[in-house]
C-alpha cells in the first residue's frame, strides 16, 4: 500500500500553495518540502477532513488557530490514509449544516421581502402618499407626462387637439369646461387637461394634475355633461392622489427613495411610471370613490351626475375591442348603479336623453359642437382593432350635405357617429 507521494500544503497564513511530499507513518502524516526537510508532523488523532472538490482530500488540525491546510490528490495515497487513520473527525458534516442554515436564511429573506413588498410597501406608500408635497408631485407628474408624451408620439405638433385656427373655437369651449370643474373643485394644484389624437376610448389623469382625454373618448361622448363627469372621475384620482400611490406601490422602496432626492426619470423609474399609469388598474373601493367624487363635482355645478353612468355604459355595450378606460375598472352597470343611487336624493333632476343634451348648461349648442370637432385637421393614431360600429366606419358627413333633423340650433348640434 502507498505510504508516500505529493501533496499540496497551505500555511494559513499566506496564499501560497507549495508542493510537499508526505508519509503515512503509523500514527500521523508527516510533511516536507521537496529538499526533505521536515514541514509539520500531524497524528491522526488531531486531524479532521474538510469540505472539498470531487477526487481531492483536504485535511488540517481539528484545533489549530492557524487553518493550515493539506490537500491530497493521489487517489492511492488517500486511500491508505482512510486506512491508517481510521474514522477522523469530518467537518464537511458541519460546513453541510452550515449550508443548510444559509439557504434557510436565504428563504426567510426572500419570503420577508416578499412580505414587504405585498404588505409593508403598501402600507408605507398609503401612509406616505397624502403627505407628498405638491411641487413634488408637480415634478414627478412632469417626469411621466413627457414619457407619456413619447410614448404617443407626443413631440409632433399633432399630439394635442385645438392646435389649429380652424379649431380654437373647440379649444376655447374645452377650456371652459375645464374651468367650471376646476373652480368647483378647488384642488390644490392646477389643472392641466387636454384632448390628445388617440383613437382609444380611454381618459388618464397623471400625478400632479395632468389629465388627458383621447379624441375616441370624446366621439363617443353625446352631451357636455357626460364628457364632463369622465374628466370629473380622473379629477378625482387626482385629488385622492391614486396616480401617485399607484406609482409608488408599483416602484417599491427603491421609488420612495427616489422621491426623497427627487429623481424621477434616473434609473427607468419614469419608465416604470408610465408603464403603471397606463397598464394597471385601481381597486373597486379606488374607483367607486372616484365616482362619488366626480358625481358629486357635477351635481355641484347644477347637472344631473348620472351622465357618467350613462356614458360608462354605452362604451361597456361598444362591440368590437374593449375600452381600456372600462377593462381596468369595475363593471360599468355597477358603477352606473351606484352613480344613479347617489342621484336619486335630486328628486328635480331632469331624464337624460338619448342624444346630445343642448340645454343650457356647461356648455350652450354650439360650444359643445365645435368641441365636437376639436380634434378636425389632424391624423388621428390608429386605433389597435377595427372601428368598434358600423356607425364608427362611416366618413363624416360633407359640409355642404342637409341636415336631417329639424333646421334649428338644437338640430345644428347633433353631431354624427363620429362627433363631427
Amino acid at each position: 500500500m502507498t505510504t508516500t507521494g505529493p501533496a499540496n500544503f497551505f500555511d494559513g497564513v499566506t496564499s501560497a500553495r507549495r508542493q510537499v511530499m508526505v508519509e503515512l507513518t503509523p500514527d500521523s502524516v508527516q510533511i516536507r518540502d521537496p529538499a526533505g526537510e521536515p514541514i509539520a508532523d500531524w497524528p491522526y488523532a488531531e486531524l479532521a477532513s474538510y469540505a472539498a472538490p470531487e477526487g481531492v482530500l483536504r485535511l488540517g488540525l481539528a484545533k489549530n488557530p492557524q487553518p493550515a491546510r493539506l490537500e491530497i490528490r493521489d487517489h492511492a495515497l488517500a486511500d491508505a490514509f482512510e486506512a491508517r487513520a481510521g474514522a477522523v473527525k469530518r467537518e464537511a458534516a458541519v460546513d453541510r449544516r452550515t449550508r443548510a442554515k444559509v439557504v434557510a436564511w436565504s428563504l426567510a429573506a426572500a419570503t420577508s421581502a416578499v412580505l414587504i413588498a405585498v404588505f409593508g410597501v403598501p402600507a408605507i406608500v398609503e401612509r406616505v402618499a397624502p403627505f407628498v408635497p405638491v411641487k413634488l408631485e408637480q415634478r414627478l407628474g412632469a417626469g411621466i407626462d413627457e414619457q407619456v408624451r413619447l410614448l404617443f408620439g407626443g413631440r409632433s405638433k399633432n399630439f394635442e387637439c385645438g392646435d389649429t385656427p380652424a379649431t380654437k373655437d373647440g379649444l376655447a369651449a374645452f377650456d371652459k369646461l375645464i374651468r367650471q370643474l376646476e373652480s368647483a373643485a378647488a384642488l390644490p394644484l392646477p389643472m392641466r387637461a387636454a384632448v390628445v389624437r388617440q383613437a382609444e376610448v380611454n381618459a388618464i389623469a397623471l400625478p400632479g394634475g395632468r389629465v388627458y382625454v383621447f379624441q375616441g373618448l370624446l366621439d363617443k361622448a353625446q352631451s357636455a355633461d357626460e364628457l364632463a363627469g369622465v374628466i370629473a372621475h380622473e379629477m378625482g384620482h387626482v385629488a385622492h392622489r391614486d396616480a401617485v400611490r399607484s406609482v409608488m406601490q408599483a416602484a417599491g422602496l427603491s421609488f420612495l427613495f427616489g422621491m426623497l432626492i427627487g429623481d424621477f426619470t434616473g434609473g427607468g423609474a419614469a419608465v416604470i411610471a408610465v408603464r403603471t399609469v397606463m397598464e394597471s388598474s385601481y381597486s373597486r373601493e379606488t374607483e367607486a370613490a372616484a365616482d362619488a367624487y366626480g358625481a358629486q363635482l357635477v351635481a355641484k355645478l347644477g347637472r344631473d351626475p348620472r351622465a357618467l353612468g350613462t356614458i360608462l355604459v354605452r362604451i361597456a355595450g361598444t362591440p368590437g375591442a374593449i375600452s381600456k378606460f372600462l377593462l381596468s375598472h369595475p363593471a360599468a352597470k355597477d358603477r352606473a348603479a351606484a352613480i344613479a343611487t347617489f342621484a336619486g336624493a335630486r328628486r328635480d333632476a331632469p331624464p337624460i336623453a338619448d342624444g346630445p343634451d343642448t340645454s343650457p348648461g356647461l356648455l350652450s349648442a354650439t360650444e359643445w359642437s365645435a368641441l365636437k370637432r376639436i380634434c378636425d385637421g389632424g391624423a388621428r393614431s390608429k386605433p389597435d382593432a377595427k372601428p368598434a360600429t358600423k356607425a364608427d366606419a362611416k366618413p363624416p358627413a360633407r359640409p355642404d350635405a342637409k341636415p336631417a333633423a329639424q333646421p334649428d340650433e338644437r338640430a345644428s348640434a347633433q353631431p354624427d357617429a363620429r362627433g363631427k
